[in-house]
C-alpha cells in the first residue's frame, strides 16, 4: 500500500498560478502511473492529468489541457501538478492518486487508482 500526501493548494486570484505536489512512501514510485484528480461541490471526481510511470507519457483532458503540466520526480517520490491560468472553474479538492498495477497503460479509470491522498482544496477567486 502506498501513503500520498498532496500540498500546495490554496486561494489563488483568476488568472493566476499554483503548483502542488504528492509526496509518495510505502512502495516502488518509479513502477506506477500517478494522476492527480478533482472534485468540486456537488460533482463527480473527474481526472485532470495522469502521467506514466517514467514520466515520458502525459493526458490531459481538454478542461485543463496547455493550463497545466503534471511532472514526476522519481528519486524524489514525488508527483507534481502545475497549474497556470486559473479559471473560477477549476475550484475544488484536489487529489493525487497511485494506480494499482504496475506499468500501467490505457485510459486513467478513477477505479484502477485504490490509493489517494486527502486532498488539497484550490480556491480560484474573481
Amino acid at each position: 500500500q502506498v501513503q500520498l500526501v498532496e500540498s500546495g493548494g490554496g486561494l489563488v486570484q483568476a488568472g493566476g498560478s499554483l503548483r502542488l505536489s504528492c509526496a509518495a512512501s510505502g512502495r516502488t514510485f518509479s513502477y506506477y502511473r500517478m494522476g492527480w484528480f478533482r472534485q468540486a461541490p456537488g460533482k463527480e471526481r473527474v481526472i485532470v492529468a495522469g502521467i506514466s510511470w517514467n514520466g515520458r507519457s502525459t493526458y490531459y483532458p481538454d478542461s485543463v489541457k496547455g493550463r497545466f503540466t503534471i511532472s514526476r520526480d522519481n528519486a524524489k517520490n514525488t508527483v507534481y501538478l502545475q497549474m497556470s491560468s486559473l479559471k473560477l472553474e477549476d475550484t475544488a479538492v484536489y487529489y493525487c492518486a497511485a494506480e494499482g498495477s504496475q506499468f500501467g497503460s490505457g485510459p486513467y479509470f478513477s477505479s484502477n487508482f485504490p490509493s489517494w491522498g486527502q486532498g488539497t482544496q484550490v480556491t480560484v477567486s474573481s
